[in-house]
């Protein structure tokens, strides 16, 4: 779905004020679900969502924080719905043996890293992610979901574009009014520049949850491939502008720029004019890891994915936010077990 551009105004224009109604529906069936209390999984649960459809940074967070978490000892398994997939699942996602077609473009990413179940069941998810050895569960989405007891709950946001017109589905971006969810998230992460760090810092405020803040990164040895070179850009997440703004900032010369919309399944005949379209002028067609992963399944997807350069970006995590999640886990693991947490609890203890 490529998210309208009415939805990013500073205020609702016509059309979003026309479907107001429905927006305000949606957004108040959508909080209504998130108050309910899901199931609690016999380890804890770390959910990494956000409060707009559309993409905002949770897999590269997700990623960040189990590999944050491994180096304290802990032995993440993530949980994803596997948006884009036919697997129903559970299943334990393999790199070599699953594609993007089957599990969806973003576990693949995941399973790079830690153990990942993809799952349409999220309660059968979490079981089956704890039968596969793990100490915490890291869920990429699924904030809205109310199936699961979410322990410890990170709103990410887009610092680019913030929440919108600020309306709820299909008024505007919003799954539910930014009040409601609020409520169920213990911080806030705002990733980029640009008016969504106001707009986080506000809520953050008005909901006394803390708010940290990252940007995307990337190698040295990416951006002196990068800087200077004639790219033909192509992109399927939910702002391909922010894609393009990335490799603008990289000082690469983008002579070509095709936006999809989020997690599109590239035909072969897009794949065979985006090959060819760079081979005319000489461009390196240039992409995201989560695009590339999709790019498999026929001769002509093999050839462009090939032939293109992902773009591998990295997320710094604030090492305040690491120590909020390290800290709430201790005090959960010591509510399950009826203890006081490890820092409270007193000397000889």
């Amino acid at each position: 779905m490529k998210a309208p551009d009415f939805w990013w105004d500073r205020s609702p224009g016509v059309l979003a004020r026309l479907l107001l109604p429905f927006g305000a529906l949606y957004g108040a069936i959508t909080a209504h679900r998130m108050a309910g209390k899901g199931l609690e999984p016999a380890v804890p649960v770390i959910c990494i969502g956000n409060f707009t459809a559309g993409g905002a940074g949770k897999t590269p967070t997700a990623l960040a924080l189990a590999e944050a978490l491994m180096a304290h000892g802990e032995r993440p398994v993530f949980l994803s719905r596997g948006y884009g997939g036919t697997e129903a699942g559970p299943l334990l996602v393999e790199t070599g043996r699953h594609s993007a077609a089957e599990v969806g473009d973003e576990p693949l990413l995941l399973a790079r890293l830690a153990p990942t179940i993809i799952a349409r069941d999220r309660l059968a998810g979490a079981h089956a992610a704890v039968a596969a050895g793990a100490s915490l569960i890291i869920m990429d989405d699924g904030l809205q979901n109310p199936a699961l007891q979410k322990d410890i709950a990170i709103a990410v946001v887009d610092g680019g574009a913030g929440f919108g017109n600020g309306l709820s589905v299909p008024a505007g971006p919003l799954r539910a009014p930014v009040r409601d969810q609020s409520r169920h998230v213990d911080a806030l992460l705002a990733i980029g520049m640009g008016k969504g760090i106001t707009e986080a810092v506000g809520v953050g405020a008005a909901a006394g949850k803390p708010v940290f803040r990252s940007n995307f990164s990337v190698d040295d040895a990416v951006a002196d491939r990068l800087g200077g070179t004639r790219v033909l850009a192509f992109t399927g997440i939910g702002r391909p502008q922010k894609f393009f703004e990335t490799l603008v900032d990289l000082y690469a010369k983008i002579e070509g720029a095709h936006p999809f919309p989020d997690h599109h399944a590239f035909t072969d005949a897009e794949a065979t004019m985006l090959l060819e379209a760079a081979k005319a002028r000489a461009l390196l067609p240039v992409t995201t890891e989560k695009d590339l992963a999709r790019l498999t399944g026929t001769p002509a997807r093999d050839a462009l994915r090939q032939a293109s350069f992902a773009l591998p970006i990295r997320l710094p995590l604030p090492e305040g936010l690491v120590t909020l999640v390290v800290e709430k886990l201790s005090a959960c693991r010591a509510r399950r077990q009826g203890t006081p947490p490890a820092s409270h609890m007193p000397p000889g203890a």
